[in-house]
């Protein structure tokens, strides 16, 4: 099997792969061709391998789609799994938004950039003042409720495989829980009904490379996200490695070509 891969880093360890720079992807054009399985190229590689050169990729053609950032992934999920969504608007930045949002909305809410991960991009608003505030440097306001929780799940999903799943817990007074925020791990009472979740939406959507954010309150999963590429810190190795598991998915032969 040829393995072409455009991270070097992520392939760590991966044997018999050979690592091209996404920036001279053109001047190997027959070895790309010849390939089996190009790994991780970048976000502005996709349609050139799937749609001109009908190449097989991983992640998924709907790990980069879905994952491109918060808005894509969040409309899918109010059509597939609403009920597992803390309640979220997507608006412009305009006036009527605004108001719209302070009119479904108490204060403290959360305010996210629509593409941002490891914490950054988040902010809780607590007044008018502050949202107005934030809309002046977001032409897209993605907003959510805040929820009653000192913890959130990171469940970590590759190649069909749940390869680990751990509480972040967030600092002394601190509302960020990522591990990248100060934010410590715990593996203690892994909720099964949140592993499920993430297993069904993996495999409904096609996602095979993510790390999904989700809350637990009275023993109801929420999701806030999926990250396509996701930070190894707080992570352990498992039964199953990622090499492992990476291997044993792509020798699958319905591991087949996604264009759609």
């Amino acid at each position: 099997m040829k393995l072409i891969s455009f991270d070097a880093l992520r392939t760590l360890g991966l044997p018999g792969v050979r690592y091209i720079k996404p920036e001279r992807m053109y001047d190997h054009l027959d070895e790309i061709r010849d390939a089996d399985w190009l790994l991780f190229p970048e976000y502005w590689q996709i349609n050139t391998l799937l749609y001109g050169l009908k190449k097989r990729i991983f992640p998924s053609p709907a790990s980069y789609y879905l994952g491109h950032n918060k808005v894509e992934q969040t409309r899918v999920f109010q059509a597939v799994c609403p009920e597992h969504l803390p309640k979220t608007a997507i608006h412009g930045s305009s006036r009527s938004a605004l108001q719209e949002i302070l009119d479904k909305f108490s204060f403290p809410l959360v305010a996210k950039a629509i593409k941002s991960s490891r914490g950054e991009g988040v902010s809780l608003l607590a007044s008018e003042a502050e949202l107005y505030d934030w809309a002046t440097h977001n032409e897209v306001l993605y907003i959510q409720e805040k929820l009653e929780i000192h913890k959130d799940l990171r469940v970590v999903w590759v190649a069909g495989e749940l390869l680990d799943a751990y509480w972040r817990i967030a600092p002394e007074g601190g509302f960020l829980n990522n591990v990248s925020q100060g934010g410590r791990v715990s593996r203690e009472a892994i909720p099964q009904v949140a592993l499920d979740l993430v297993r069904r939406l993996a495999t409904q959507l096609n996602i095979d490379h993510g790390g999904f954010d989700l809350a637990l309150v009275d023993g109801w999963p929420y999701l806030f996200e999926f990250n396509r590429l996701f930070g190894s810190q707080g992570m352990l190795v498992g039964k199953v490695s990622f090499s492992e598991a990476l291997l044993k998915y792509l020798n699958q032969p319905q591991a087949a070509l996604a264009i759609s």
